[in-house]
C-alpha cells in the first residue's frame, strides 16, 4: 500500500491552530505508518512579509483594543469587503500553491484555519482541482469566515456547531462531530506522584495552575495578587508562554508570596501540568479549553479575547464546565467559594467530563486516512 501525502495547514506559529495542527499530525503517525506528513504555516509559505505585519497588528488589537477585533470578528459586512481583497491575493497566491501541490502531490488537505482553508477552497475553483479539502473547527462556536464552497468536509467540536454551519449553508452530510484536535497524550496516564516530587509540591494542598495562551495574556499578575488574599494556602503553577516581561515580573513577586509558587515559561508539559492541577485559570482558547475538558479540570476563564474566546466561554459555563471571572482583582473569592465547598467543584469536573472529547485527534487522524484512501 503506498503511503498517502497529507498536507496540514495553519497559520501562526504561537498558536492553537498550530498546536491543533501538530495533535492531528501525532495522531496519523499513531494510527498509521503509510503517510507522509507536510506541516506547513500557509500565511508564512505565501506571504511572508506580510504575515509578520498581520500577526502584530493582531497582537496589538487583542492587548490595546480588543473592542475594535469585537467590531470585525464574524461582521457580515466586513466579511464581504474582505472577500474582495481576498480574492485578489488568492490570485496572487495561487503560483506558490500550484507549485506546493505539484512537488508534494496532497492526497489530502486539512486546515485547522480559515484563512488556508479559502485559501485552497479558491485553488481547487481556479484550477478545477479533485483534491479533498477538509476544514477544522478549533472553537466552540463557526464563525462566517469557515464557509466555502470547496470544502468537502468539516470537523466540528460538537452538534451545536455543527447546525450552525447548515445555518449557514453547509450541507449537513459535509459535517462530522469529532471534536477538538489537542495532542493524543492528554489521554495517556500520568504519573501524579512523581510530578509532584519533581516540582517540590504537596500532594495535599490545592493546586492551580494559571496560564495566559501562547503568549502569556491576560490578568495574571492581578490574579496573584487576589490570591495572596486566600485564608489558606494553595500551590501555583503560572505558565506565562512567551512572555518574557511578564515572566521576570512575577519572578520579583513570587519571592515575596505566603503560596507556593512555580513559575515556568513556554512549556510542553501542559498535560502534566493539568494531571497535578485541581483548577486551571485561563483564556479560553479552544486547544486550551479541550485540553482541560479532557483532563476533566475545572476552569475559570479570565479576559476572554471579544468573538472566538467570548463564543467559547459562552459555551463552556452554559454547559457548567466553567465559571467566568469577571473581576480578576476578586477571583480569591470565587477560589475560596470552590475549595470551601467541594460539591461545587466535583459537579465542574462532571460537566468537563460529560462534554469532553478526549481522543477527537485520533478520531479526526482516522477520519482524515479514511477519506484520503
Amino acid at each position: 500500500m503506498a503511503k498517502k501525502n497529507i498536507l496540514l495547514l495553519y497559520i501562526t506559529e504561537v498558536s492553537g491552530h498550530h498546536s491543533a495542527s501538530l495533535a492531528i499530525e501525532k495522531a496519523l503517525n499513531l494510527v498509521s505508518d503509510k503517510v507522509n506528513i507536510l506541516n506547513l504555516n500557509a500565511f508564512r509559505y505565501t506571504t511572508p512579509i506580510s504575515e509578520k505585519i498581520t500577526n502584530r497588528i493582531y497582537t496589538t488589537v487583542i492587548r490595546r483594543t480588543p473592542k475594535i477585533w469585537d467590531m470585525v470578528y464574524d461582521n457580515q459586512k466586513v466579511k464581504k469587503n474582505i472577500e474582495r481583497l481576498k480574492g485578489a491575493i488568492d490570485k496572487l497566491n495561487s503560483p506558490k500553491l500550484k507549485k506546493l501541490f505539484g512537488e508534494f502531490k496532497p492526497d489530502i488537505v486539512v486546515c485547522t484555519q480559515a484563512y488556508p482553508c479559502g485559501m485552497v477552497s479558491a485553488y481547487k475553483k481556479r484550477f478545477n482541482a479533485d483534491i479533498p479539502l477538509v476544514g477544522v473547527l478549533t472553537d466552540y462556536v463557526p464563525h462566517a469566515y469557515w464557509v466555502y464552497d470547496n470544502v468537502d468536509y468539516y470537523i466540528c467540536p460538537n452538534e451545536n456547531v455543527g447546525r450552525r454551519l447548515t445555518q449557514q449553508g453547509v450541507a449537513p452530510q459535509r459535517i462530522r462531530t469529532l471534536g477538538i484536535p489537542h495532542d493524543p497524550s492528554f489521554s495517556d496516564p500520568v504519573q501524579t506522584a512523581q510530578v509532584l516530587e519533581r516540582m517540590n509540591l504537596e500532594k495535599d494542598k490545592p493546586t492551580i495552575l494559571i496560564m495566559g495562551g501562547g503568549q502569556g495574556l491576560g490578568p495574571i499578575k492581578t490574579i496573584t495578587r487576589s490570591f495572596e488574599k486566600l485564608p489558606f494556602g494553595i500551590q501555583e503553577i503560572i505558565v506565562t508562554g512567551t512572555n518574557k516581561k511578564l515572566f521576570r515580573s512575577l519572578k520579583k513577586s513570587a519571592k515575596k508570596s505566603k503560596h507556593r509558587v512555580i513559575l515556568l515559561g513556554y512549556v510542553h508539559n501542559v498535560n502534566e501540568l493539568m494531571s497535578v492541577a485541581d483548577l486551571v485559570v485561563t483564556k479560553p482558547g479552544g486547544i486550551t479549553t479541550s485540553e482541560a475538558l479532557a483532563k476533566q479540570l475545572p476552569m475559570l476563564i479570565i479576559k476572554p479575547i471579544p468573538g472566538q474566546e467570548a463564543n467559547n466561554t459562552t459555551f463552556l459555563t452554559g454547559e457548567q464546565a466553567a465559571v467566568k471571572v469577571d473581576r480578576p482583582a476578586s477571583i480569591h473569592r470565587i477560589v475560596e467559594d470552590l475549595f470551601t465547598d467541594s460539591g461545587k467543584l466535583e459537579s465542574l469536573r462532571q460537566s468537563c467530563a460529560r462534554i469532553a472529547k478526549p481522543q477527537a485527534a485520533v478520531d479526526i487522524a482516522r477520519f482524515i486516512l479514511e477519506i484520503a484512501a
